[in-house]
Formats: C-alpha cells, sequence, structure tokens
C-alpha cells in the first residue's frame, strides 16, 4: 500500500493575538542520504557507508519560517540541499510532498526558489537593474509596466527604497550594504512568488541588526502564503522570536522539532532543567553535544524525539564538555565505542521507569509500522503555549513536543516509505485519497520565456555589464594598437631580400600569437560569471544554449573591431599584399577561435590560476606544431594531429597564403635566383592554391564553433550545483 495520509484543508497558526490562515506546506519522510567514504584502518584504506541524512520524517508549514539548527556537522545544508532537490538522483531516499502532492527534485526546483550563502550579483548593476533582470526572466512575456510594479512593490517590502539606484557592488567599487545585498539576492530569487523558499545561512557574515532586518523580511515572505525552510547557525535572541518552526539535527538524525517556544518543556521532559538567563535552544544543542562526546552518542536524543524514550542521564563530567565541539570518542575505548552506545541505549530500553509516556512515537514498538491514528498532516499549529489544546487525539509524528500538532479526524491507516524509496513522483501515491493521477499538477513550461527572448534578455545585461566595466575589451584594444604601432614602425617598408622575406614571417607569427594571447583574459571574467550562471540556471531562469548563444554574439562586435583596428594600423605600413578583406577575416576568425577555446577552458577549470595555467600550456604546445618552427610536412607522423588541433596553424598559413600567392619577387638567393611567393610558399611546404586560404578560414570558424559546443555541454551538463 502506499501512502494514503488524510490531509485536512487548512492551517490555523495563532501568533500572540493574531491567527493566520494558510493551507498545505511541505512534508518529508525517510529522507536518507548515505555517502561512501574512505578511512584508514590499521594501515589499510577501507571503504565505509555513511548516513548524513538518517530517516528523517517531519514537515515544514506553509505561512512559517521553519529553522533548521544544530551542532556544527550536524548535516543542516545537507538537508536543506535534499529537500530543494540539489542532491544527485539517486543518492536521495525517501519521499516529499508539497501541499499533499508528491514531488520529484524536479518539480520541488520549478516551484521553488534556494538563496545560497554567497551573494552572486553582478556588481555594476543597481538594485532596480537586477531585480528588473530577474523579472524578466522569471516572470515571462507579461507586459513591461506590470513587470516594473511588481518589481517596485517587491523592493519596498524587502526595505531597498533608499538604495534603488545604488550598484551592487564588490571588493573594489562601493555599493550596497551586505545586509542589503543579501536582501537583494533574495529578491531575484522570489521575484515569480515560489510557493517554496529555501535559504541557506541567510545570516552570515552580517552584524546583528542587518542580520535581523533579512530574517524579518523573510518572515514577511513567509507570512504572505510561502514556505520558508533555512538553515541559521546561533540565531540572537531577537531573530529567535521570529522563528515559528524549528528543526535540530545532529550527526544526521533527528533531535528536535516543533514550535522554539516548547523547547524548554522538552529539556523537562529529558530530565534536564534550563539554566536562568540561558537560551533554551543554545542550551539543547548544549545538551546535545554532550551526548554526542559521551558513550551514549546521539543516538539517545534522537530516540527520546522519536518515542519519548528518555536518555540515560550524563555525569557531571559529560556536562561539563558541552562548550567543546564535537570529538571522535576516546582512544582508549577503541572498537568498543559503537557496542557501548548499544548497551547504553538498550539499557534505557529495558527500564521502564525511562520511558516518558506524554511523548509517543509515531511507530509501532514491535513491528516500526506507521500507526495509524498517527499518520496525518498538521491541522492547526498554535505557538502560544497558554492557548494550546488540551483535547489533542494525538501527538504529530513530527514533532517531539506534545500539544503543539493536533489532528484531523479524517485519518486513513498506511505504510511507511521503505527506507530504499527514491525521492521520486509515483502517481499511485498521492496523500490525499480523492486525488487521481489524472490530477497531476502541471506548473506550465520549465522556462517563462521562449528561446529568442531569452537570448535578447541575456544580451542587454551583457551589453549593459560591458558599458560599465569596459576595462576588458578596451584592454584588448589598446593591446593591440600599442602592438600594431609598434609592428608597423618596426617592419615598414621591408626590402626586397631575404631579410625582409624573414621580416615578415616574423610579423605573421607574432601577430598569430598576439591574437592568440589578447584572450587569455577572458579566464578569470567568466570564472566570477560561473557561480551567477550555476544560481540562475539551477531554478530554470533560462537556457544553457541561450547563455551560449548570447555570450557569442556580445563577442562578435568587440571582437571584429579589435582585428579591424589592428589590420589597419599594419596594413599600409609593412607594404602587405593580397586582398585586404581576407586579412582582416583571417584576423577576425582567429580571435574567434582564440575566444572560444579560452571560454571552453574557463568553464572546466576550478579557479583563474588553473585557468592561466591551462592556457598557457595550450598555447606553447600550438605554438610548437603550428608549422612556423618545422614544416607541416616534416613533423613526425606522431605529432601530426597536432599540427592540425593547434589553432594557429590556420591562421599562420592563411596569411602567408594572402601574403605570397603570387609571383611576384620578394628578394634574391645567394645565386642572385629571384625568390617568388609561390616560392616561398613551396619552401615551407604551404598549400599555393587559391581555395585553399578559404579552406583554412572554414576550418577556424569550424573550431570556434567546436569550443563554443563543448562550452555549452560543460555548461548545460557539468555546472550543476548538487551533491553526488
Amino acid at each position: 500500500m502506499g501512502h494514503r495520509y488524510g490531509y485536512p484543508p487548512a492551517t490555523v497558526i495563532d501568533i500572540g493575538e493574531e491567527t493566520l490562515n494558510f493551507t498545505g506546506g511541505l512534508q518529508y519522510v525517510d529522507l536518507t542520504y548515505t555517502v561512501t567514504k574512505q578511512k584508514e584502518v590499521e594501515g589499510k584504506w577501507l571503504k565505509q557507508e555513511v548516513d548524513l541524512l538518517n530517516r528523517i520524517t517531519g514537515s515544514a508549514p506553509k505561512g512559517c519560517i521553519t529553522a533548521v539548527m544544530g551542532p556544527s556537522g550536524a548535516g543542516k545544508s545537507t538537508f536543506l540541499d535534499g529537500l530543494a532537490g540539489r542532491i544527485a538522483t539517486g543518492s536521495l531516499k525517501g519521499r516529499v510532498f508539497l501541499d499533499g502532492k508528491p514531488m520529484s527534485p524536479s518539480l520541488i526546483k520549478r516551484t521553488s526558489a534556494y538563496i545560497m550563502q554567497d551573494d552572486r550579483l553582478f556588481p555594476m548593476l543597481t538594485v532596480y537593474e537586477t531585480l528588473m533582470f530577474a523579472a524578466d526572466f522569471r516572470l515571462g512575456p507579461i507586459s513591461r509596466v506590470e513587470k516594473r510594479q511588481r518589481v517596485e512593490k517587491l523592493i519596498d517590502q524587502l526595505g531597498l527604497t533608499s538604495s534603488w539606484n545604488t550598484y551592487i557592488g564588490d571588493a573594489g567599487t562601493r555599493g550596497v550594504s551586505g545586509g542589503e545585498r543579501r536582501r537583494v539576492s533574495i529578491g531575484v530569487d522570489i521575484i515569480h512568488g515560489p510557493s517554496l523558499l529555501f535559504l541557506d545561512e541567510p545570516t552570515s557574515g552580517l552584524d546583528s541588526t542587518s542580520a535581523y532586518s533579512v530574517i524579518e523580511k523573510v518572515r514577511d515572505i513567509a507570512r504572505s502564503g510561502s514556505t520558508v525552510i533555512l538553515t541559521i547557525h546561533q540565531p540572537s535572541s531577537r531573530i529567535q522570536l521570529l522563528l515559528d518552526h524549528m528543526i535540530v539535527l545532529a550527526r544526521g538524525q533527528l533531535m528536535f522539532q516543533g514550535s522554539p517556544q516548547n523547547v524548554t518543556l522538552h529539556l523537562s521532559r529529558m530530565g534536564r532543567k534550563v539554566p536562568k538567563g540561558e537560551s533554551a535552544i543554545e542550551f539543547l544543542i548544549d545538551v546535545i553535544q554532550e551526548y554526542d562526546q559521551s558513550e551514549f552518542g546521539v543516538e539517545v536524543v534522537a530516540e527520546f524525539a522519536r518515542s519519548g524514550r528518555k536518555p540515560p542521564q550524563l555525569t557531571e563530567e559529560e556536562m561539563s564538555v558541552s562548550t567543546a565541539a564535537p570529538t571522535p570518542p576516546p582512544a582508549n575505548r577503541g572498537h568498543d565505542w559503537k557496542n557501548n552506545r548499544r548497551l547504553a541505549l538498550k539499557a534505557s530500553e529495558d527500564s521502564d521507569n525511562g520511558f516518558d509516556r506524554s511523548v509517543r512515537s509515531p511507530y509501532n514498538n514491535t513491528s516500526r509500522s506507521w500507526s495509524a491514528s498517527h499518520i496525518g498532516v498538521v491541522h492547526q499549529l498554535r505557538f502560544t503555549p497558554t492557548r494550546q489544546r488540551t483535547d489533542q487525539k494525538a501527538p504529530n509524528p513530527m514533532s517531539s513536543s506534545p500539544g503543539y500538532y493536533t489532528y484531523s479526524s479524517d485519518i486513513l491507516p498506511g505504510t511507511p516509505t521503505p527506507h530504499s524509496s527514491d525521492y521520486t513522483v509515483n502517481e499511485n501515491d498521492y496523500l490525499t485519497p480523492d486525488v487521481a493521477p489524472k490530477t497531476v499538477q502541471h506548473l506550465g513550461p520549465k522556462f517563462a520565456n521562449s528561446i529568442f527572448p531569452e537570448i535578447w534578455i541575456l544580451m542587454r545585461r551583457n551589453f549593459k555589464n560591458i558599458r560599465r566595466t569596459p576595462e576588458l575589451f578596451l584592454s584588448r584594444l589598446v593591446v593591440l594598437t600599442v602592438m600594431g604601432v609598434m609592428m608597423a614602425t618596426m617592419f615598414m617598408n621591408p626590402k626586397i631580400s631575404v631579410q625582409g622575406i624573414t621580416n615578415r614571417l616574423s610579423f605573421v607569427i607574432f601577430t598569430v600569437c598576439l591574437f592568440f594571447f589578447s584572450s587569455n583574459d577572458a579566464v578569470p571574467a567568466f570564472i566570477q560569471e560561473r557561480f551567477i550562471f550555476v544560481r540562475e540556471t539551477s531554478h530554470n531562469a533560462y537556457r544553457a544554449s541561450t547563455y551560449t548563444i548570447a555570450g557569442l554574439i556580445t563577442y562578435l562586435p568587440f571582437l571584429a573591431l579589435q582585428a579591424g583596428v589592428y589590420a589597419c594600423i599594419v596594413w599600409k605600413a609593412l607594404e602587405l599584399r593580397g586582398p585586404f578583406y581576407y586579412f582582416f577575416i583571417v584576423l577576425y576568425a582567429s580571435l574567434l577561435s582564440t575566444n572560444s577555446f579560452v571560454m571552453f577552458v574557463s568553464s572546466v577549470v576550478p579557479n583563474y590560476i588553473l585557468g592561466y595555467a591551462a592556457v598557457i600550456a595550450f598555447t606553447a604546445l600550438f605554438f610548437l606544431f603550428c608549422g612556423y618552427f618545422m614544416n607541416s610536412h616534416d613533423i613526425p607522423v606522431y605529432w601530426k594531429w597536432m599540427n592540425k588541433v593547434s589553432t594557429m596553424t590556420y591562421p599562420y598559413e592563411g596569411l602567408l597564403m594572402n601574403q605570397y600567392q603570387t609571383n611576384q619577387t620578394f628578394g634574391y638567393d645567394p645565386n642572385m635566383k629571384p625568390v617568388t611567393g609561390f616560392g616561398i610558399l613551396s619552401s615551407l611546404e604551404i598549400s599555393t592554391v587559391e581555395f585553399k586560404k578559404w579552406e583554412n578560414v572554414i576550418i577556424m570558424i569550424g573550431w570556434a564553433a567546436f569550443y563554443r559546443l563543448c562550452f555549452y555541454i560543460v555548461l548545460r551538463f557539468g555546472s550543476k550545483n548538487k551533491r553526488t
């Protein structure tokens, strides 16, 4: 039998004197994430399976802030990634439901927004422009006026009115404050009104005032009807008052789930009293760390949260280490560590006096099957302890705190999700029994825009960024201009002699290398932008294909300008022959293929240091095998493929063909015989056929297309922010 839980029509939330009505929320059942790690035992490396998440079951109510907390290494970010569909398919086991309907990772991504710890935004866009581009990507083909109204309203809601026209800024450009930048990051991902909002450490790196302001705005978002789940580390007392629901993890296991106001009651049932003046939440985490460092481990605390069986009491010595970080068991306990934990847990289970019957388990203690009376979803959430109901039929299986939830009377029996079930959708496995497979929710198209509008939006953003950060292209243009002037003055008026021929050959090979090196500065530029690409495409803001096409189109006019300026400077001064337009086309195609190659390399390497190293290494190889040092026919047969792969081969040969495909005399040999252009090409074993010039251009364009395709493939399949 599949999951057949009864799902109530509404959730009633009492907060102070205010009652809010919302429906639905997020539910997760038996979430388990197992990885294989290598461990050294007696000098040998053995593989060991480790549960980063261990059968976590619970819910996050709609219209509320659910905070995921716990000590370092508890699995908070892993848990958030699991719920958000950011763990690779097949690695995560369990079930996730939204508003009563089973969800797959792809559906979760389309209905949610995920705000990362780092604010990945374009520094030279203003707050308004950043949110307007987000609206263009996420709101689809609605009118410009509607998008502007949505952005203006969002800016007001996020408290960013005073920073409307302020640049986002970065380390080199003064911009908005840290708290404002974090709110802009949130705004970018909620512009389309997602029903689910995930935030990973939204207060990280912020001062207390900014952190409070961010969480306050997040609460307003939740009250508008979204389900908000965030991880947070050591929230201040003011922030704790803004939290509605809390999940505490340790070692990948559930330690507590419920209202923050019920933590004190939960601790008292464990036999621990919160010291006067100390935060109950912080004290709970201290207690968890005490057990983690004791011989019992956190398993006994997880068992108490699951079944109500009180954990063994700790000695004063064990309680005194609560402020220390979780550490491995003492060396003198050796391999008996796990056995001691099992014995301690068994002793606790055998003692009927250690069982708190006021905290009942959602499981049957013998069969571990779900009890029908405990299956259900939140019906009423009461955050004011004095207003808690006293006529509850059963505690929530997803909360360790009785009195926090009450249930719908329309409850149907069911069986738990198997431990090995994949996090996937089964149309016959709906929460509500009256929902037929025909009513599978359709979320509309995967992307808000079609291909051509996406390309146009990306191009507009690219040009705006280039206009405000012209250094990248101006630096290349200045370098090519200066080097062009130097080439023109060094090699101008070449003599009709062997030395004149040598000078032209030197000019050609230097030009080819110069154009290759001029694109190297694209490595750090894209590596910085890649993080923004990953964030934006993780929730389908646009396609990797449109991003690739828009980037290529954006570069085309700037590359043409660079090639044209250099060609105009050197053409007359060096008395070059052949069609000028061909000379320009070869330089342009060379820049295009080189730029595509560098972009591909930058998409593969993890940082710009390795990127530069890779580009320099390939530059040396391409230079060595381009045919300048050794004719292509003289290269050893096992290295000939490098001559074909080298993107320097084709502009080098193309420029020489354009110059020397003629019977014109360019010098005299030692026997005073004239050296013609065809003779020079023959000595270099370069073709003298006219159409071969255009074949080189076609090959360069082909290499440019190939590297752009590789760039797209890496973006499409290799730039996913997922755990494996």
